[in-house]
Formats: C-alpha cells, structure tokens, sequence
C-alpha cells in the first residue's frame, strides 16, 4: 500500500489539500510551507500520481525529443548522448519526463509526432535536427504546439524558437586555421544538405577560401552520413581524384575518425599527410589519435537551453520566440601543421 496525501499532510502538520495544492505548485502556498510538505514526500516516499495530475492540470509533465533518424544509427553519434544528458538534467529539475521518439525514415518520425500530439502524450517537443521543408517542423508550427529546434530553422526564423551555434562563423575560422598553416587544397566533408548544419558549416567554409582568394572546388565537396563510415566513403572519393586535398574541414568528429582510419589505408597518415579540422568536440575527439583539432559546439548547453526555452513556453503560451546562440570554442590539438614541402608537391 502506498503512502497517501492524508499521511503527508500529517506528517507536515498542513491539511491534505494544502499538499495537493504544494503539489500543483499553487503560487498561494508559501515557500516554507512548500519545502516543509516537499521534505515530508521525501522522508515518507511520496510520488504523486501523473495520471491524475495531468487530467487536472491538462499536463503530462512530460516532452518529447524527435531524434533524426533511428536511435541505433543516432545513437551511435556521441552528440546526441550529449545533448540529451543537457535536456534531461534541466528537465529533471523541473519535474518533467522524457518522451523519445525515433524512425527508420522520415515518415516514420513524423507519425510519431502525431502520435505523441494527438494523443496528448507530451506537453511540448524539442527536435534534434533542422532540415528543408521537414513535415514534423511545419506540422508543429501548423498545430501551435509549443517546440524548439537544436538547430537552425530554414523559414520562419523569427517566429520559432531556437538554439544553436554560430555555425558559419565557427566554420570560417576552422577554415582560416588550415588556411594560415599554409593550406590551399581544402576539402568539406559534412552530412546531408538538407540539413541546416551543413549548408552553414559548408557556407562558412566557402567564405574562408573566398577571402583567401582561394577556389572552392566542386569536387573537393562531399556529402554523407554524420557516422564514422560516412568517413571512410568520404576518403574514397577525395583521395582518388587526381590533386587531392591537404587540408579537410569535417563536420563532425565522428567522421573525423572514420577519415583518420581509412587514410592510413590509403598509407596517408594525419598530420604529416593530411590536416583535417572538425567540429564537437565529443569525448572522443580528445583521445583519438591524433586528438583532433575541434570547435567545441558546448553540446550540453545546447540541450539544456533547448530544454529550458521549451519548459517556459509550455508554462507560458504568451513566451515569445527566442533565438539562442550558444558560444563555441577551437580546440587546438594534434591533427593540423604546417604544410610541408612534400605534401605541396603531391598536391
């Protein structure tokens, strides 16, 4: 049998409806009444009922997290880890549950939206990914349901809310790194272009060698899966053309590692070979050999800002729209020097 409301409110010396109301956290409840009902749930093993709670609030207290894809092939991305463990702890402070929601394809993803929408499940949704004309956005902008994108929205930039990273400015001076150790065969390696995160990283990229008077070759661009043999497949292509790069900016640290694996196969090791720049800094990037040169995107506060925005805007429906820049940092490790005399003439 569990414990009841009557026993609480006994044990704090407050009627039983004071603690219902200590519950539902009724602003007209005082704090020391609040902390003392709260340390008698504790002491007792108090938890209330969801259920119940959620039919009188209209809450479930719970949000949904919309992964990009499948969470065996998500998963497997130290990101997402990472920006989880950010959206929990703030969610956990508050009071709030998790809901994931994962597919195999698009479609998928989207009918678990709906589900969790129409069936009431969630009080609001954080979306992992922004991409061009993605039906879950426009269908949580259609429906007012209180969302926010860890990302960059492709439309309507002003009226969703958002958390993300300066990317193209990130991206530019990853760039101008490898362009000042002397660098002018650079390649790009990021996801897919419909993702807003490559279309800014590779933008950024574009700037740097602009400003350096450097070309941007078509085929030193390559697109594929945030996934460690995405950069093997990446190698493949750019190694084979007939003045390969010396320098890469990735777009990823897991494809970074991919990369480094798949060079030694091809007897290129980094950095005496090839130079490469990334972007993360997920706990790998750090013990990898060699420890990669990375721009640390803050993956945690991304996701706990994410987590934060989306909570006051459930609790507020008047919460304007906010677009929030999370500072990144370059990490100077192992993976980039100088271009050598040999390097430039195999180039």
């Amino acid at each position: 049998m569990g414990v009841t409301i009557k026993e609480v409110a006994k044990a704090a010396g407050v009627a039983p409806s004071t603690v219902s109301r200590v519950i539902a956290d009724n602003p007209r409840i005082s704090p020391a009444t609040k902390k003392r009902v709260r340390k008698a749930m504790k002491e007792l093993g108090y938890h209330p009922n969801v259920n119940a709670r959620s039919l009188v609030r209209s809450s479930t207290q719970a949000i949904g997290v919309v992964m990009p894809s499948s969470a065996d092939k998500a998963l497997q991305n130290p990101f997402f880890p990472e920006v989880l463990r950010g959206i929990s702890a703030v969610a956990h402070d508050l009071e709030y549950s998790l809901l994931l929601s994962t597919g195999e394809t698009e479609e998928e993803i989207f009918e678990g939206v709906q589900r969790m929408v129409y069936g009431n499940r969630v009080d609001g949704v954080i979306l992992l990914y922004s991409r061009l004309k993605d039906k879950v956005m426009e269908f949580l902008y259609e429906q007012n349901f209180p969302f926010v994108i860890v990302g960059k929205p492709n439309e309507n930039t002003d009226t969703i809310s958002h958390v993300d990273n300066d990317n193209i400015r990130a991206s530019r001076e990853i760039t101008e790194h490898l362009i000042e150790l002397g660098h002018r065969c650079i390649g790009f390696i990021g996801g897919s272009k419909d993702l807003a995160v490559t279309v800014d990283r590779m933008t950024g990229y574009e700037e740097a060698l602009k400003k350096a008077g450097l070309k941007a070759k078509k085929d030193y661009r390559v697109h594929t899966e945030f996934l460690k043999s995405g950069g093997r497949k990446a190698v493949h292509e750019l190694f084979s053309l007939p003045e390969p790069p010396t320098g890469l900016v990735i777009s990823d640290d897991l494809m970074s590692i991919g990369v480094i694996n798949m060079l030694e196969e091809f007897g290129l090791y980094v950095p005496e070979d090839v130079s490469i720049v990334s972007f993360n800094n997920v706990y790998m990037a750090e013990v990898t050999r060699p420890p990669l040169t990375t721009v640390d995107i803050n993956i945690y506060e991304l996701g706990a800002q994410a987590s934060k925005c989306l909570i006051e805007k459930i609790q507020n429906k008047n919460e304007p729209a906010k677009r929030i820049i999370v500072p990144f940092e370059i990490k100077h490790r192992l993976s980039t020097q100088p271009l050598n005399e040999e390097t430039s003439k195999r180039a």
